[in-house]
């Protein structure tokens, strides 16, 4: 036994130093850990710039295109002649650029709709990002304070372990003394055993704490941790009175995400009906293009052969007057040079489009009713929402009551044990009392510290979550 007690002595003060050589990590630390590092709030990012990408796309549907094409082949038979339109049967290499642009003018505000919808569509998904930062925080904020309890909860049973291991010397020695029978430190070697057993307990509770809280945070299991340690005293909290249900949701109305993305998609979900609305009205578009060509074909041309006749002569200077006349012609194949050629053929075009829709399979109209169906979806979630927040927060406000109550009633159980152990303590010191009896009533002390532990740490989380639902954040310091 002796060799065992100074085992676990030993590898206490072990444990002690590498904790103290560890960093530290408080429960702001911790959140933002979780927050950069969780998966599921990274794959929430990717969905909001997938939206944000929609966003932008939609906006740059309201200016025009603008296209760029160019064909170069060799053509062979009987086909028409691109610049003179002619038939002709030979073989020529052929080029031709031209350049098109178009813009929507009016399309029932289709457009304008649908880039609403998607900005709103955008905000609902920052929002949901924001919401399930909120829970991951949420959720490592619930397991800080197991930690933090478990920390307690293990330094209440070392305590309770050195004062069974302090009595049991006492004992060994008056039994020793012969002042009093050897049962009684048997008694307490038992007792001692049992309190080495609940402090292992305990020290165990503290490593899966850890786990669970490393486990919300995607940290690596095998990574040195040490969380900081506020006293639970020192922990601010809200006064009750300030926490309200009534006022709390009404708060809560307008700072929770859920509530915000619930807001953002009915939004949504209402300019995509004015969208859908709007696509069953004429689209009025204006169009333009630019085009040329070239082709290597040649054209034939005519030159006359020219004879020089005199008509006449100048009357005094007697100079004969001479006059160019054909009288013969001779053919020749000519080639109007590319650039000539893209100069001379270069067209233009500019005009209006209209198109109303009037038969489309009933797909215009099938869009428009679902659009409206899925805004009352999204009404209804919204309700729901709001119904499940109302419900939260005056169940999390009656577990705040009750805590509060629970915690009160421990401490007065507290100092009724405690003064119940005193007693026993100086009633055995006398031999007025036997081992039994003593130990059960420092078994009721520990059992009642325990208690209150438990019951003060589970007000300090009832309170934060209410807090939490106020928007206040969740934070075990004053800073």
């Amino acid at each position: 036994m002796k060799k065992g007690l100074l085992f676990l002595s030993l590898l206490l003060t072990l444990l002690n130093i590498t904790s103290h050589a560890q960093d530290k990590w408080s429960l702001q630390r911790c959140v933002d850990y979780a927050v950069a590092n969780n998966i599921s709030i990274k794959q929430s990012d990717i969905q909001a710039r997938i939206s944000r990408l929609t966003l932008n796309q939609s906006k740059l549907s309201q200016i025009p295109t603008l296209g760029f094409g160019s064909g170069l082949g060799v053509n062979s038979g009987r086909s028409q002649n691109p610049t003179n339109y002619s038939l002709q049967t030979n073989t020529y290499l052929y080029n031709n650029f031209g350049v098109q642009t178009s813009v929507t003018l009016f399309n029932g505000f289709n457009l304008h709709n649908t880039i609403a919808a998607n900005h709103y569509a955008w905000q609902a998904a920052l929002a949901s990002s924001d919401k399930l930062k909120n829970d991951i925080s949420l959720n490592v904020a619930n397991a800080y304070l197991q930690v933090l309890l478990g920390r307690e909860q293990e330094e209440a049973a070392r305590l309770k372990l050195r004062l069974s291991q302090s009595q049991l010397e006492i004992t060994r020695k008056q039994v020793k003394a012969g002042a009093l029978p050897e049962l009684n430190a048997a008694e307490l070697e038992s007792q001692v055993a049992q309190d080495s057993s609940t402090y292992i307990t305990s020290s165990g509770n503290v490593v899966q704490s850890i786990l669970t809280l490393k486990a919300y945070m995607d940290l690596d299991a095998s990574v040195a941790f040490e969380v900081d340690t506020p006293p639970v005293e020192s922990i601010p909290i809200e006064k009750l009175s300030d926490l309200q249900p009534e006022a709390v949701y009404s708060l809560a109305l307008n700072n929770q995400p859920q509530q915000k993305m619930d807001s953002f998609q009915v939004e949504s979900a209402r300019r995509t009906v004015l969208a859908t609305k709007g696509a069953r009205y004429p689209n009025l578009t204006m169009s333009g293009n630019l085009q040329t060509n070239y082709i290597s074909t040649t054209q034939q041309q005519a030159n006359p052969f020219l004879t020089i006749d005199t008509i006449g002569k100048v009357v005094g200077s007697n100079t004969p007057v001479i006059n160019d006349r054909a009288v013969g012609y001779t053919i020749s194949n000519v080639r109007t040079p590319y650039f000539s050629q893209l100069n001379q053929y270069f067209s233009q075009n500019i005009g209006i489009n209209l198109n109303i829709p009037i038969l489309n399979n009933g797909i215009l109209r099938t869009n428009y009713a679902k659009s409206k169906l899925n805004l009352r979806n999204q009404e209804l979630q919204r309700d729901q929402d709001n119904l499940t927040l109302k419900q939260n927060i005056y169940q999390a406000y009656t577990a705040a009551v009750t805590a509060l109550q629970k915690f009160e009633a421990n401490k007065i159980t507290v100092d009724a044990t405690q003064k119940s152990s005193d007693y026993a303590q100086k009633r055995y010191g006398v031999g007025m009392l036997n081992t039994i009896d003593l130990l059960t009533n420092e078994n009721n002390l520990f059992n009642a510290k325990i208690n209150l532990l438990s019951s003060q740490y589970d007000y300090v989380f009832k309170m934060k979550v209410l807090e939490f639902y106020k928007g206040l954040g969740i934070k075990l310091s004053k800073e």
